[in-house]
């Protein structure tokens, strides 16, 4: 089998029939230039080769087992959520685990690399059929885990260079009996999966797997919503802590079970949609068509903190009219300057930042305020 790490598509074809004739073949031609060369028994190089395998499948289900000893009894899907992922309250909880999670991710591979170099000689390398039993039962499990905490965390795991041999192994070794059904949402994310599918179905889709622990569920879509909100924060910021704020309030609501479960789920739902398009419900309609403007109009900050503006009506993008305010006349303004001056490939270049620096002091007249937002209009894809 093989494939190539750096191409995003193409295709990958094991010749599996044809690979083991040759790999018998070359075993075969190896051990007769051994006898002839006076080399290694080809029955100890065996007898090795599957020692250093077992060797290996013991190590990597013993670091998994270290690795999830922390976690709090009875060690169910909602105490590997708490550990792997941290406090739903806590927002800065999500990203602190990370290295916890990476370190779980990297030894579920190693573990199914491990089990797969020796899965059809697993008497021979001196498991019997309780331990056989066992250690499938422990794969299973780490594989859930595994499963269960990336869908928790919200990450989608860059594993282009060797998910597709993952899945592989996976298929052929562990769930071979088990056939998985294509769906055309197999891609997407929890938070889209709730805005284009609904709530109901993306639990049903996603978090089958949590068998209904209310908990669990509740705590994995918040945190990916968290991870969503953690995200995008830079782009808008006064947006985000607001959607954070509410984000906190359902959290709360619920632990204190001061809402039914099935209010809750309305509220997250409703919630996860303002997260994924960015804007509430009270942002004005012209500027719903551009994050950019909307980003600008949220942290210019209120309107009688500034001096009054002449009265205009501005033409903006989507052909609407807008009577005077004076926060998104300002906001207009700025997005026009930005637009008028900004030179190619501006972003870390510093001369050419300053160009960008220069306008937004002629609308601002603060440098204070240059500066804070100048790092709402670098974060912007629109500029």
């Amino acid at each position: 089998m093989g494939h190539y790490a750096d191409e995003d598509f193409g295709y990958i074809v094991d010749y599996k029939d044809l690979f083991k004739k040759v790999e018998n073949a070359i075993a075969v031609y190896t051990s007769e230039l051994d006898y002839i060369t006076g080399g290694g028994d080809p029955e100890v190089l065996l007898h090795d080769r599957l020692k250093k395998g077992k060797e290996r499948l013991d190590q990597t289900l013993e670091a998994l087992a270290l690795l999830c000893e922390p976690v709090e009894p009875p060690k169910g899907e909602l105490e590997h959520i708490h550990y792997f992922c941290g406090n739903t309250e806590i927002a800065s909880d999500l990203q602190e685990r990370e290295p916890q999670r990476a370190a779980l991710y990297k030894a579920t591979v190693a573990l199914v690399r491990a089990y797969a170099n020796i899965a059809d000689e697993l008497e021979p390398a001196g498991y019997n059929l309780a331990d056989i039993h066992r250690i499938k039962q422990q794969l299973n499990h780490y594989l859930d885990i595994r499963e269960i905490v990336r869908n928790a965390s919200g990450e989608n795991l860059d594993l282009k260079a060797y998910e597709a041999d993952m899945r592989h192994l996976i298929d052929t070794y562990i769930e071979a009996d088990a056939p998985r059904t294509i769906s055309p949402f197999d891609h997407m994310d929890l938070l889209e999966l709730i805005v284009k599918t609904g709530i109901a179905n993306a639990i049903a889709s996603q978090l089958g797997g949590l068998k209904g622990d209310r908990g669990a569920i509740a705590e994995t879509i918040e945190n990916n919503v968290r991870r969503k909100i953690l995200r995008e924060h830079l782009n808008d910021p006064a947006c985000y802590e607001k959607m954070s704020a509410l984000l906190d309030e359902i959290i709360a609501a619920r632990k204190a079970k001061a809402v039914e479960y099935e209010d809750y789920l309305r509220q997250v739902a409703e919630l996860a949609r303002k997260v994924d398009a960015g804007q509430t419900e009270n942002t004005p309609e012209p500027l719903k068509h551009s994050p950019a403007l909307r980003a600008l109009y949220n942290n210019l900050g209120k309107a009688g903190d500034r001096p009054a503006r002449t009265a205009r009506i501005a033409e903006v993008p989507g052909d609407y009219a807008v009577s005077s305010d004076p926060i998104l006349e300002l906001a207009l303004d700025i997005d026009a300057a930005v637009k008028r001056v900004r030179p190619d490939g501006w972003r870390g270049v510093q001369a050419r930042e300053q160009v960008i620096k220069a306008a937004l002091y002629e609308v601002l007249h603060n440098a204070l305020e240059v500066e804070q937002m100048f790092l709402i209009v670098k974060a912007q894809a629109e500029y």
